[in-house]
């Protein structure tokens, strides 16, 4: 496959779509399909059959809402919108198979670098991009698109959790929002917390473990602690009691309850030992217990006290 030619301001044949998309190709096609696979080149994706349940998800990237663009690059964008998007199959314990991406842009974005942050995510997370579309338009949005499968079906809900589970995150909160702050303060890009906002990560490791430990609830941290555990208690018809909030180092109380972003894991069980024991054979960090699943749906509750929903929504 040849290197992407790079775009001449003044080449306005290099702007037409055929020629935008070979470049594309190029820049994504990280990954060779298996024998008898299609990813890239034709009317739609042909890939084989998927083990056990298949899992879809879609998330929509739009640069100046997800990600602020006076201060993180094209490239920052691609990035983030793979992984927050793989970060959803990380919660149902599923492993990525595949990458559809629709693109909107104005006429002259810099979609080289957007897809340069693309295909660095794929690969890092072993997911190929295996299809897209491109359109214009007034701003820039990436839609992502992700399939992956959990072989021996199994897939871990958010309505599940059960009175007397102890509640568990993944780690310590509030990197992301802790970044955010630091980077509008004029922090370095490459700042570890900084990072944790530009360049999340998705727990895809962590998330086939807890499937296997037999987790009965799981779901991401993408919009705050303090709303998307509410969303949880909301499905699975139960309260909550939580005895701390594990605040990552350089991040304050408040962002780590209600920042989001951070895509660690929030899920419930009831089997500690297996737990812990499933997460060192699998060479991942012990969760962190936060609080008991209650039985009265009306009890949502930090240190004895109301929880309200404090993490971010859209308002549509």
């Amino acid at each position: 496959m040849t290197s992407p030619r790079p775009l001449d301001s003044d080449d306005e044949s290099g702007r037409l779509e055929d020629h935008v998309l070979h470049r594309i190709t190029a820049i994504v096609g990280t990954k060779a399909p298996r024998e008898g696979e299609i990813f890239i080149g034709d009317d739609a994706a042909v890939l084989h059959a998927f083990a056990g349940q298949t899992i879809i998800s879609t998330d929509v990237c739009v640069y100046g809402v997800h990600l602020d663009q006076n201060l993180f690059s094209l490239e920052d964008m691609g990035f983030k919108a793979v992984t927050s998007a793989l970060s959803d199959l990380a919660a149902m314990g599923a492993w990525p198979r595949g990458i559809v991406l629709g693109v909107c842009a104005p006429a002259g974005s810099d979609l080289d670098a957007l897809h340069r942050g693309v295909a660095l995510a794929a690969t890092l997370c072993d997911a190929p991009v295996v299809g897209g579309d491109l359109t214009s338009g007034r701003d820039i949005a990436l839609t992502v698109t992700v399939f992956g499968e959990c072989p021996g079906g199994g897939a871990v809900l958010r309505s599940t959790a059960a009175p007397g589970d102890g509640i568990y995150v993944t780690a310590p909160l509030g990197r992301a929002a802790a970044g955010l702050r630091l980077a509008r303060a004029g922090a370095s890009l490459d700042d570890e917390l900084v990072l944790a906002q530009r360049r999340p990560w998705p727990r895809l490791r962590e998330g086939l473990a807890l499937r296997s430990a037999g987790v009965s609830a799981m779901m991401d941290v993408s919009d705050g602690l303090s709303t998307d555990l509410h969303r949880m208690a909301d499905a699975s018809g139960v309260g909550f009691a939580l005895d701390r909030v594990p605040v990552a180092h350089g991040a304050l109380t408040e962002e780590a309850l209600n920042g989001g972003e951070d895509y660690e894991l929030l899920f419930t069980t009831s089997d500690e030992a297996r737990l812990l024991l499933v997460c060192a054979d699998r060479e991942v960090p012990p969760p962190i217990r936060i609080g008991t699943v209650t039985k009265d749906v009306n009890v949502r509750t930090l240190l004895g006290e109301p929880l309200p929903r404090g993490g971010w929504e859209h308002r549509l």
